[in-house]
C-alpha cells in the first residue's frame, strides 16, 4: 500500500494556493485544510474514526436483519509470532502499530474483541483502501446483474471521456488487477490529481489525459486510479451511484449491523478508498466471502466471481511480481492474497486497515489501525505472520 502523497502536502503550500483561489475555490480550499489537519499523525486515531462528521459523505443504510455472532470471551491470543528470524511480542506490535481495534472471529463466533484509542462496537471505521475490496464486489454484482456485459470489455464502452484517448481499450479487467498499464505514479502524481478533483474537475476527465507507458497486462502497478475508473463503470452501467447500488444490493442483504457512510469527493463516491464501517461488519463482509458469495442460503455474489477475485497464477499477479516490494504479495481483483497453501485473502488500506480471511482455519481478523509508520519495510509482509499467528492459534481450539 502506497501513502496518497496529498495527505502530505505541505500547509504553507495550501495557504498560497489557498489565496490564489481566492472567493472561487474559498469552500474546497477550507476542505482541503481541513483535510490536512485531519491526518496529522496526532489526529488519525480521532480521524478514523469520525470520518463522516469530518468529510461529506453518502449514507448506506442497513437492512431490517441483522446476523448475531456468538460472543465469547476474550481467548489468549497467540503471545508471539516470527517474522524474518525475528521474534515479535504480540502486545507490543499491536501497541507499536498504533491498533485501534482488533476483531478475532472463527467458526462465525467472536473469539477476541478489544478496541483502542477511544472506539467501540458502534465505532464506523474509516476503510481507506480497504474500500476497494468493497468496489470488487459491486462489480461483480452489476456483471451478474448483466449492467456489465464482460470484465474483457473496454473501459472506454463505459466512460465516455476515455472514447478517442490511450485509455479507451484498457479492459476492465486489468484495472481490477491493478495491470492497466497507465502512466500514472501512485507517489507523485496523486497530490496533482486529488488537487484537480477537489477544485472542482471531473476524476474521469482528469484521468483521461493520462496516456499509457505499457500494454495491459504486462506489469502489476497499483495505482488507486483504476478503481476510481471500476467506481464510473460501476455507475456509468447501472445508472446508480455506488452508495445506492450498494446499499441495495449488498449492505441491506448480509446481516449488516450499522449504517456505512462513503465519502464523497467533488460530488461523487470516493471509490479508491472512502467507506466508514464498522469493526464487526467488515467481519459481514469478509464472511461473505469466506462463504463463496453466499449469504443465508442466497447467492449474494456468484460464486465463480469470488473464486476468480483470489486468482493470482499470472505473472503479474503473483506473489513477488515484477521483482517489486510493493508487489510483495498477490493481487487479485482488488483483494489481496499472500504466499501460502491456506487460500487466506486481504483487503488492506493506508495506515494500517486490514481484513483477513483464512478460509483453512475459517477465521477472520479485522484490525484497524491509526499508524504513521504504515510505509516501514515489510509492513504487510510482518502483519500476514502475525494474522497467521493469530489465526493458528485460534485454530488449536
Amino acid at each position: 500500500m502506497r501513502k496518497w502523497k496529498w495527505f502530505g502536502i505541505a500547509l504553507g503550500v495550501v495557504l498560497v494556493t489557498a489565496a490564489v483561489a481566492g472567493v472561487l475555490y474559498g469552500k474546497k480550499m477550507k476542505m482541503l485544510v481541513v483535510s490536512l489537519k485531519s491526518f496529522r499523525n496526532e489526529n488519525l486515531a480521532h480521524t478514523f474514526q469520525h470520518t463522516p462528521e469530518i468529510q461529506p459523505t453518502e449514507k448506506i443504510s442497513r437492512g431490517e436483519d441483522t446476523f448475531s455472532f456468538q460472543k465469547e470471551d476474550n481467548c489468549p491470543l497467540a503471545k508471539q509470532f516470527v517474522f524474518a528470524d525475528c521474534s515479535y511480542e504480540t502486545e507490543a506490535f499491536l501497541a507499536d502499530t498504533r491498533t485501534s481495534a482488533l476483531l478475532v472471529v472463527k467458526d462465525d463466533v467472536i473469539k477476541y474483541e478489544q478496541y483502542f484509542l477511544g472506539g467501540g462496537e458502534d465505532t464506523l471505521f474509516s476503510s481507506n483502501s480497504m474500500g476497494k475490496s468493497f468496489v470488487s464486489a459491486l462489480l461483480g454484482i452489476a456483471v451478474s446483474e448483466g449492467y456489465v456485459q464482460d470484465i474483457e470489455d473496454p473501459i472506454g464502452k463505459y466512460v465516455p471521456e476515455f472514447v478517442g484517448t490511450d485509455l479507451e481499450t484498457i479492459p476492465i479487467r486489468a484495472c481490477l488487477q491493478m495491470a492497466s498499464g497507465i502512466d500514472f505514479d501512485e507517489d507523485t502524481d496523486m497530490s496533482g490529481f486529488s488537487m484537480r478533483t477537489l477544485l472542482g474537475s471531473p476524476a474521469m476527465k482528469v484521468i483521461a489525459k493520462y496516456g499509457v507507458q505499457e500494454a495491459p497486462y504486462t506489469y502489476r502497478r497499483y495505482l488507486s486510479i483504476n478503481t476510481e475508473i471500476l467506481g464510473a463503470v460501476i455507475t456509468n452501467a447501472t445508472g446508480r451511484s455506488l452508495a445506492e447500488y450498494m446499499e441495495e444490493k449488498l449492505w441491506k442483504r448480509i446481516g449488516t449491523a450499522h449504517d456505512a457512510y462513503w465519502t464523497l469527493s467533488n460530488g461523487t463516491e470516493l471509490a479508491m478508498g472512502g467507506l466508514s464501517v464498522s469493526l464487526r461488519d467488515y467481519a459481514r463482509f469478509a464472511r461473505l466471502y469466506l462463504n463463496g458469495g453466499s449469504y443465508n442460503g442466497t447467492q449474494i455474489l456468484p460464486a465463480d466471481w469470488v473464486q476468480d477475485s483470489f486468482d493470482v497464477s499470472k505473472a503479474y499477479s503473483k506473489p513477488g511480481a515484477n521483482h517489486d516490494a510493493y508487489n510483495a504479495i498477490g493481487y487479485g481483483y482488488q483483494w489481496w492474497v499472500p504466499e501460502g497453501d491456506e487460500g487466506e485473502f486481504m483487503a488492506i488500506g493506508v495506515y494500517g486497515q486490514w481484513i483477513y480471511v483464512n478460509p483453512t482455519s475459517q477465521v477472520i481478523i479485522v484490525k484497524t489501525s491509526a499508524d504513521p509508520d504504515f510505509m516501514e519495510k515489510d509492513y504487510e509482509l510482518k502483519h500476514v505472520e502475525f494474522f497467521r499467528a493469530v489465526a493458528h492459534e485460534i485454530g488449536k481450539e
